[in-house]
């Protein structure tokens, strides 16, 4: 399978036969993140994810889905140090890796896939086994498929809600610029965003429907959290300081 979702390299089937004897050893490693500049975000985590990321809207094939800018540049992660992450809260979509679900082609099958090229797949018995000596999944699997179904049901959630901003005609481009004290100036783009004009054109019906869902909430917070594009940018001064060379 070739590399998909920006991180994944190798998904295959989760199967006894194949990883009877695999185990999983999730340490606080983040590095396989360090080239994304964005990370895809659930709808329902905007409410965490808002108050340390600027979050907007990007196209992710014919869908529309939330993200977190993580940098300035492309291939950019500024939230990532030594491979640790530097935030509090961490996005689903990372902490799930290197996990995924499988869909069949008419949807209706979910098969649970893993990674293999992560650092934590082993053979040596490192972190958690994958499968039982009576090749039942363990525990840890089962917990597993329980994140990832919490996770596909809000991430069909999102897609919907996404889609109702776009009919709402709620989303329009938008740009941010980021200057550093020596005078450099870089214009971030390729993603949407709600902008109050727009709201102002909603029937009340409409922001009393958005109101009663909480999806009113998202969409300011979502708002609010665009002057997180100041983080990022004192995230990238500090990068570039650290990387100059002495003086």
């Amino acid at each position: 399978m070739a590399k998909q979702l920006l991180i994944y390299e190798t998904a295959v089937p989760v199967t006894a036969t194949q990883h009877g004897n695999t185990s999983f050893d999730a340490a606080d490693d983040y590095g396989f993140s360090s080239a994304m500049n964005a990370v895809p975000l659930l709808a329902a985590e905007i409410f965490e994810a808002a108050s340390e990321y600027a979050v907007v809207f990007v196209a992710m094939g014919e869908e529309i889905m939330p993200a977190a800018i993580l940098g300035v540049k492309p291939e950019q992660n500024l939230y990532l140090k030594n491979a640790h992450w530097q935030a509090k809260y961490i996005p689903s979509f990372l902490r799930r890796y290197p996990f995924i679900f499988s869909a069949s082609d008419d949807k209706k099958t979910l098969t649970l896939c893993i990674d293999e090229t992560h650092p934590g797949f082993n053979t040596e018995g490192r972190g958690e086994r994958l499968f039982g000596d009576d090749g039942k999944p363990s525990d840890y699997t089962q917990r597993v498929l329980e994140f990832l179904k919490a996770y596909q049901a809000q991430f069909e959630y999102s897609q919907r809600f996404c889609k109702k901003l776009k009919d709402l005609n709620l989303l329009e481009p938008l740009q941010a610029e980021v200057a550093t004290p020596s005078g450099e100036k870089v214009l971030l783009g390729d993603f949407q965003g709600v902008t109050r004009g727009r709201l102002h054109t909603l029937s009340g019906d409409a922001l009393a429907e958005l109101a009663k869902t909480d999806e009113l909430e998202l969409i300011y917070l979502h708002l609010a959290s665009l002057r997180n594009f100041t983080a990022v940018k004192d995230r990238y001064v500090e990068a570039l300081a650290a990387t100059a060379p002495p003086q």
